[in-house]
């Protein structure tokens, strides 16, 4: 994982704001001439380059900011048992400060706002299941359910601003808070009821593992089309001064590969190239050979900003912890893990 100049970028931190507890938010002045890169879409997450004790931990956090609605982005972070980058960042950043950060990625974003949508966000996983919701307020027409799970009434992070919300949109936006103190643990057969009348709407998930295995299968329950469910799963990266190891490790226990050399197309951002990639090499890294810039964040097989499907020919996935066995159904692919193993390859990025 390089720390170079083109990836990680200084930014000043302009304010902190605790929001509940045990969780703070961090919005992030962005200068000028990097104005381009940090356009971002909601849903979509910055990674942030955490010092803690002499290592440096790279740490996916999706932006509750909203774009055309915030002027600055904006993350929120969580405290957790044994977190080293959430606790450090909750206990020692301040504005003025500054903090390496990479420019924003992601897929855990609609394509249209002109749609129904019910969200299920699970503890800090509101951080982008919030920007989804608040930009869909503003600039579509469509209905809007929440459903937001919390262990008590004071974890629930941004209460005041969404209760302002469902007072300003009565016909457009519904707030379900479900607290385990009051309710109990939510199983899947309350999450279809809550779901039903929303089956023909778009799905975003993000949240505890355990929550969000049991929305998906509450939304399958209720005849929800499997491409209108999306999940956000993220993973703890490795620190950077291990990420050679990991990767190392995962290419040995790779088989060997298929092709000497595969002629790979893709098609990323309305636009096709043809490349040459190399039999044990990764789909990105020949893209990046290339000049192509394909969207990445970890290159660990852990994020899924790199994620495209593959059209034609086929793949070895060398680590994946990102993927769910539904998108491997559907040939989605992590360009960053994946290895040819036909001569001919096409994949597409989505978009």
């Amino acid at each position: 994982m390089s720390a170079g100049p083109t990836r990680w970028h200084a930014l000043k931190i302009a304010s902190v704001v605790a929001e509940t507890h045990d969780s703070k938010s961090f919005e992030f002045d962005i200068p000028a001439d990097l104005a381009d890169s940090f356009a971002y879409r909601p849903g979509q997450f910055l990674t942030l380059r955490v010092p803690v004790l002499g290592r440096h931990l790279p740490r996916c956090y999706s932006m509750s900011s909203a774009p055309t609605l915030d002027a600055r982005p904006r993350v929120t972070v969580k405290r957790v048992a044994q977190g080293r980058a959430s606790n450090w960042l909750c206990d020692h950043l301040k504005a003025g400060d500054t903090l390496e950060v990479m420019a924003p990625t992601g897929v855990f974003t609609p394509r249209a706002l002109q749609t129904d949508f019910i969200l299920f966000a699970g503890g800090s996983g509101i951080t982008p299941v919030f920007s989804i919701l608040r930009s869909a307020l503003a600039h579509g027409q469509g209905r809007v359910a929440l459903i937001y799970a919390n262990r008590d009434e004071r974890s629930v992070i941004f209460r005041d601003a969404l209760k302002g919300l469902a007072a300003a949109h009565p016909s457009r936006l519904q707030v379900i808070h479900w607290l385990d103190s009051v309710q109990g643990v939510p199983s899947v057969a309350q999450f279809a009821e809550l779901a039903r009348p929303w089956s023909g709407a778009q799905a975003f998930i993000c949240g505890p593992s355990a929550f969000m295995d049991a929305s998906v299968a509450a939304l399958e329950a209720v005849g929800m089309a499997g491409d209108a469910v999306h999940v956000e799963r993220f993973v703890s990266l490795p620190d950077e001064e291990d990420a050679a190891a990991v990767n190392a490790a995962a290419a040995a226990t790779a088989p060997a590969a298929a092709v000497d050399q595969a002629e790979l197309e893709v098609s990323l951002d309305g636009e096709r190239h043809t490349i040459a990639c190399g039999g044990s090499e990764t789909l990105l890294d020949a893209m990046l050979r290339a000049g192509i810039n394909a969207p990445h964040s970890c290159q660990a097989g852990m994020c899924a900003s790199c994620m495209c499907q593959v059209e034609e020919g086929s793949v070895h996935l060398r680590h994946n912890e990102a993927l769910d066995q539904k998108d491997l159904d559907r040939a989605w692919t992590l360009s960053c893990q994946a290895v040819p193993t036909s001569g001919r390859l096409r994949v597409r990025f989505p978009g």
